[in-house]
């Protein structure tokens, strides 16, 4: 099993303290956050896109370029990268960009985004964002294999002989497709032989395995050996204590600020409560051993290799408290039992 970590870079007030950062304060803690998941012996630290307030995260490749300066081995990946509404050759060329001076550590994951603000910001029709990730994504598959590339689709320039520079240090940056609400995105990346990353934040187990099952379906349904198939994971919160009462009340502020938000009314969530969350849904709160048998039911169910968490709601020092217990106490046992 492999760790990440990752942030939406999402700059509202404390839910416990009330301080409000100022965008460079945020900006330097999510730097701090991939500094700390490296010598922590995190796998791979990732930032999400979104364009407008609270997120400060309209660029991930500014970003994870500053923190590819701060690090050296950690994998840096996107969560997610918006590519319904971004240019493909841009894209191609930034992430490439970001790839040389990173050493070669880039993955993204890529989806259609959870934002509905994108679009009209973009001046797209919000109704046809399955259309154009799929054709964004046909053409960006092809500039990062091939040179001279020509192409033409429904809703851009066409291309004559392009080959995007510079080229990915990589052969080519891996690819996943982020999966939270769909079967189109699902379907995309088993067409594509991609690996999927299931969002897995705002709803029970049921849901999110139904879309995994139908990407495994859909990946032998394009021929594929079902072995090859790879799934990753988010779990929506962290908090562990040694007693789990604990977890539970630490955890509490953060909820609440988190469901009462713009992001958790959007999703539609069915739980009640934290503690209907806690009990159906996939947030890592309570002790230790109960971190780690929630993680084992979610492999058991998912059967992902990835286990993806955030703290960017925390408060700094609570930020850095959670990822130490994660790493020292919970990390070391999954790694043993789910290699």
């Amino acid at each position: 099993m492999r760790f990440t970590v990752s942030s939406l870079v999402s700059n509202g007030p404390d839910p416990v303290t009330g301080h409000q950062r100022s965008a460079r304060e945020k900006l330097a803690n999510v730097i701090d956050q991939a500094v700390t998941a490296e010598r922590l012996g995190f796998d791979g630290f990732g930032v999400g896109e979104r364009h407008g307030e609270p997120f400060l995260s309209p660029a991930p490749p500014v970003l994870l370029s500053a923190i590819a300066q701060r690090t050296s081995t950690i994998r840096l990946f996107t969560t997610v990268t918006v590519l319904s509404v971004l240019d493909p050759v841009r894209v191609a060329e930034d992430y490439a960009m970001l790839d040389q001076l990173s050493g070669g550590r880039v993955e993204l994951i890529i989806g259609k985004g959870n934002d509905p603000r994108h679009f009209g910001l973009f001046g797209l029709d919000e109704e046809r964002q399955w259309d154009y990730l799929a054709e964004n994504y046909g053409l960006l598959h092809r500039l990062w294999r091939e040179e001279k590339v020509s192409w033409q689709g429904r809703f851009r320039a066409p291309l004559t002989e392009v080959t995007s520079y510079p080229r990915p240090l990589q052969d080519p940056i891996p690819v996943w497709h982020g999966s939270a609400t769909s079967e189109q995105s699902t379907d995309l990346a088993a067409r594509f032989g991609d690996p999927l990353f299931s969002a897995n934040a705002f709803h029970p187990l049921a849901r999110y395995r139904a879309l995994i099952d139908h990407y495994r379906e859909r990946w032998e349904h394009y021929g594929r050996d079902p072995k090859e198939a790879r799934v990753g994971t988010g779990f929506g919160g962290l908090f562990i204590a040694k007693r789990s009462q604990d977890a539970v009340e630490g955890f509490r502020p953060y909820w609440n600020a988190l469901f009462d938000s713009a992001a958790g009314k959007h999703n539609n969530s069915p739980f009640e409560s934290l503690e209907d969350a806690l009990e159906r849904g996939s947030a890592l709160v309570g002790s230790p051993q109960q971190v780690i048998e929630k993680i084992h039911r979610y492999h058991q169910a998912f059967g992902n290799e990835v286990v993806g968490i955030g703290v960017d709601s925390l408060t700094e020092a609570v930020q850095h408290e959670q990822l130490e217990l994660f790493a020292t106490e919970v990390a070391p046992v999954i790694r043993r039992e789910l290699p």
